[in-house]
């Protein structure tokens, strides 16, 4: 594998999964002996927020969407009209 990837690996190891207690301590050091690991993992760390940022928000869009089209204006009208409907068939009932 190459270096670079290598790197990124160890990096996203710690910052997404399960680093053992024993780890953590050697993970510092490196970190502090190595300027550029620390930028790098904080630099990768940056970018996974933004994308579940990023991910939250097309959420976010998606339900509106769903939303808008479920009770949204459009369907409103129709809801209104059934129930202007019903009211004039029980109208028509009760006179009977």
């Amino acid at each position: 594998m190459r270096p670079e990837l290598a790197r990124l690996q160890r990096i996203e190891q710690h910052l997404l999964g399960p680093v053992p207690a024993a780890e953590a301590p050697a993970w510092q050091l490196a970190q502090l002996l190595d300027p550029e690991l620390a930028a790098d993992a904080q630099a990768q760390q940056q970018l996974y927020r933004g994308l579940q940022l990023a991910g939250r928000q097309q959420l976010r869009r998606e339900l509106q969407a769903i939303h808008h089209q479920l009770y949204g204006p459009a369907s409103a009208g129709w809801l209104r009209g059934a129930v202007g409907g019903l009211r004039a068939l029980l109208r028509r009932g009760l006179r009977r």
